[in-house]
């Protein structure tokens, strides 16, 4: 009888989409904080550019991307990072995700290990898991406001480690790893020849500070992932770009090729009109997260609930009491009318915590940090919830 491979089999369900699920289908209105979508809409020039594209037709293109694209990916990165970024390093791909998966595919074997960050997206681990890999994890403490310690990654890293997957600014704790921080992980990569794969979709969502591009540090080391998914509002257009060792192009292309045969014409229009249009939407965008940031933790500090500051993204990570279950509670709010993503979704470091996306208005958080904080309230922190869980 045929069956399917063992790696689907242990391959784990996403926590947030649990919750999304249930909001979707939910009759009630719910104030949704659980989903890292922006509530902004996608800027009109980028619009008009995938009109006038699909009223010119499409047709087949490069499987890397379009060579105006690539170049304006390439202008963009050296325009935010001030280092040279040759077009022909740069890969297009369906949204960053499609980069990531890529470039894992391309480096890693059965046997080989991935070290990825905990809590952390749960894609890494879903892609390393397909491709016969191996997952390792690095901490992301609270105490430390979930910024990388530099340490923990040196000791976690094996012989059989052939990605190192960092992501900063981060989902889900918004934390931002300083300069001195990057430099110290670049150079652990370089002494133990290994390859870090750094998400960096956030990277024009800083709020305090300047965000470093890894690729800038260690370029024959590194691949630094883009997308205009959250930079732009632009999450259904699915366009990502890459910047790749000279190496790993090639490798990275024939994945990119097998997996999706050419991005569309119009949506990489779309992602033209973004990298070289108008930048002001940005700033706009990024301004307003900070303002809802701020508000969210203003709400939770009077609530006598302390959060560690994120530094950028547009997420919070919500402690709750020691003896909660992160899943638990995430379920229960969402009977009280407030969506939210549990940190079990996340790994294993953030079992008592729970994800908020500040990315819709400040009414919304208001109304949904205010559920939030009533339930914190009356059930001290998610505490009762273990022995209700526990009866059921």
């Amino acid at each position: 009888m045929s069956h399917p491979t063992p790696a689907t089999g242990v391959l784990p369900h996403s926590g947030i989409r649990e919750i999304v699920d249930l909001v979707l289908v939910d009759s009630r209105p719910i104030v949704r904080l659980e989903i890292g979508e922006p509530d902004f809409a996608t800027p009109a020039h980028i619009v008009e550019a995938a009109v006038e594209s699909a009223r010119r037709g499409s047709s087949y293109v490069q499987a890397a991307g379009t060579p105006l694209l690539r170049s304006a990916a390439a202008a963009s990165i050296e325009r935010r990072y001030g280092f040279d970024a040759p077009a022909s390093r740069v890969l297009i791909s369906h949204g960053a995700v499609h980069a990531i998966d890529a470039v894992i595919r391309a480096m890693v074997s059965p046997g080989d290990a991935v070290l990825i960050p905990d809590p952390a997206w749960p894609n890494y681990e879903m892609q390393a898991i397909l491709a016969g890999g191996r997952v390792d994890r690095y901490p992301l403490r609270a105490e430390r406001d979930y910024i990388v310690d530099p340490g923990d990654i040196r000791r976690a890293i094996t012989p059989e480690t052939r990605v190192l997957v960092l992501n900063s600014p981060s989902n889900p704790t918004g934390s931002v790893a300083p300069p001195a921080v990057m430099a110290e992980i670049a150079e652990i990569a370089r002494e133990r020849d290994v390859l870090v794969l750094s998400d960096e979709v956030y990277d024009e969502i800083v709020f305090e500070g300047e965000p470093v591009s890894m690729a800038s540090l260690i370029p024959e080391h590194a691949v630094s992932v883009f997308s205009v998914s959250k930079t732009y509002a632009m999450t259904g257009w699915r366009v990502g770009y890459s910047l790749v060792p000279e190496w790993l192009v090639d490798p990275v292309t024939r994945v990119l090729e097998s997996s999706v045969a050419c991005l569309s014409t119009v949506t990489q229009a779309a992602a033209l009109a973004a990298l070289t249009g108008d930048q002001t939407p940005v700033a706009t965008m990024r301004n307003a997260y900070r303002e809802r940031r701020d508000l969210a933790l203003q709400l939770l500090t009077e609530a006598g609930i302390a959060v560690p500051r994120p530094g950028g993204a547009f997420y919070a990570m919500v402690p709750l009491h020691e003896t909660s279950d992160a899943r638990a509670s995430a379920l229960d709010l969402v009977e009280r009318g407030v969506s939210t993503a549990p940190g079990t979704a996340f790994g294993f470091q953030a079992p008592h915590a729970l994800r908020l996306s500040l990315a819709t208005s400040t009414d919304a958080i208001r109304q949904g940090v205010g559920i939030l904080t009533d339930w914190y309230r009356e059930t001290s922190g998610g505490a009762r919830d273990l022995a209700i869980h526990a009866a059921h």
